[in-house]
């Protein structure tokens, strides 16, 4: 049973991994097109049809690119479609979300002291909101609002912020952070699947059957692309938030992640207009500039009473409740508090450091019960903690820490098969 914890993690890692190869792919040919339809150049002698325009060079040839706002007088024998960039990032991006915060709901999607879920609840919510959040979405778009693309882009900034404060309410900081973003990607990708392939294939099929296409289907699709065009840069922050305590582990991580939205609007303005006009308007970076410095003073601003005692006696959950109760934990206990609460504390005391590594607290039994599988990951089968072992962890502590865990692992089975 044991072992699972470490084959789950390599599965975590490979979907991981995935992710992050199909999503630079995919932002990549999103930010790629993007520019390339602000560069296009109206110049005599366009073939019938074609809007515009663009030379381009690259890797030892040129590339002479031409656009069509609806299609060509004749399809093309060969035609590229880009969708599955879209497709294998939401795809692998769900299976990592079901890999670490599904199967591990009881270590890193819920809070008890937010609220009290079992999995079945948690997991229920987690995948609702992001089927409800589209069925909203896509119904706003298609409603009147659709021909005030303004206003509809501050609609959906308003329903962004109520989720990530939502989120917040229900969920742990790092969990909470990580499905805005994965509501908003969700909101992308089935763009691309519900709205922006299907006009495409319409035209297509128009094309094909000798009829003339109508340009609305176009402008629909133009729409939510310039949607996803400004929701990209927010969404690979509050992906990579989860890394990092001072967005997701603090009291106004709701308003920072909020915020960040705002940044993704002036950074890519900047450079829509920048590929439109050649001159980028450089009053975006100072606005940037400042609204990160908001969210840096933000997430600073904590209210922590410094009420250890009620941590103490906070009830563990019957998931943490087990290695606190492990043979072995009393000594890893004396371990952790010798070796790790020095960073990892609420006031952490090494010098220089102002915030737990992580978010990860290790002062109390309870928190160490709560972090008992990062510190069987971290400290005992690998050696990634404490970084380049400076606080002298020795190799006989570090096989009490698994041995502790893996007791936890074997009293569970037994449970189960009596």
């Amino acid at each position: 049973m044991y072992d699972l914890a470490i084959i789950w993690d390599w599965i975590a890692f490979a979907v991981r991994w995935l992710h992050v190869v199909t999503a630079i792919a995919w932002i990549g040919s999103s930010f790629y097109f993007v520019a390339l339809d602000l560069g296009l150049k109206k110049v005599p002698h366009l073939p019938v049809g074609a809007h515009g325009e663009e030379w381009q060079v690259h890797g030892g040839g040129f590339y002479h690119i031409q656009k069509y706002l609806v299609a060509p007088e004749n399809m093309p024998d060969h035609l590229v479609w880009f969708k599955w960039e879209s497709y294998a990032t939401w795809l692998s991006g769900a299976a990592l979300l079901m890999v670490v915060y599904w199967v591990g709901a009881e270590l890193f999607l819920i809070d008890p002291a937010k609220a009290d879920l079992s999995v079945w609840q948690a997991v229920l919510i987690s995948a609702g909101s992001l089927t409800i959040g589209w069925i909203c979405y896509d119904f706003l778009c298609k409603s009147r609002l659709g021909e005030h693309p303004t206003f509809l882009m501050f609609l959906l900034f308003s329903v962004l912020v109520i989720m990530s404060w939502g989120y917040d309410q229900i969920f742990t900081g790092r969990a909470a952070l990580l499905h805005l973003g994965a509501f908003t990607a969700t909101i992308m990708t089935a763009n691309v699947f519900f709205i922006i392939m299907p006009n495409q294939r319409i035209v297509v099929k128009d094309l094909q059957e000798g009829r003339i296409p109508d340009p609305k289907y176009g402008k629909i699709a133009k729409l939510r692309s310039t949607h996803n065009n400004y929701l990209t840069l927010p969404v690979v922050f509050l992906m990579l938030s989860n890394h990092y305590p001072l967005a997701f582990a603090t009291e106004y991580s709701w308003i920072i992640a909020a915020l960040i939205f705002l940044t993704g609007v002036t950074i890519r303005h900047y450079f829509n207009t920048l590929h439109a006009t050649g001159t980028g308007p450089h009053w975006t970076w100072a606005v940037t500039v400042l609204i990160f410095i908001l969210i840096a003073w933000l997430s600073t601003a904590s209210t922590w009473d410094g009420d250890y005692d009620a941590i103490e006696n906070q009830a563990l959950t019957a998931y943490e409740q087990r290695y606190a109760d492990a043979a072995g934990f009393e000594e890893v206990q004396d371990i952790v508090l010798g070796r790790c609460s020095m960073c990892h504390a609420r006031e952490p005391v090494w010098e220089g450091m102002h915030w737990a590594p992580k978010g990860v607290h290790l002062e109390t039994s309870a928190d160490i019960a709560r972090a008992a599988r990062e510190i069987y990951m971290q400290s005992g089968v690998s050696h990634a903690m404490p970084p380049a072992n400076i606080t002298g962890l020795p190799a006989e502590d570090r096989i009490r820490i698994v041995r502790w865990f893996r007791s936890a692992g074997r009293d569970q089975a037994a449970l189960a098969r009596n």
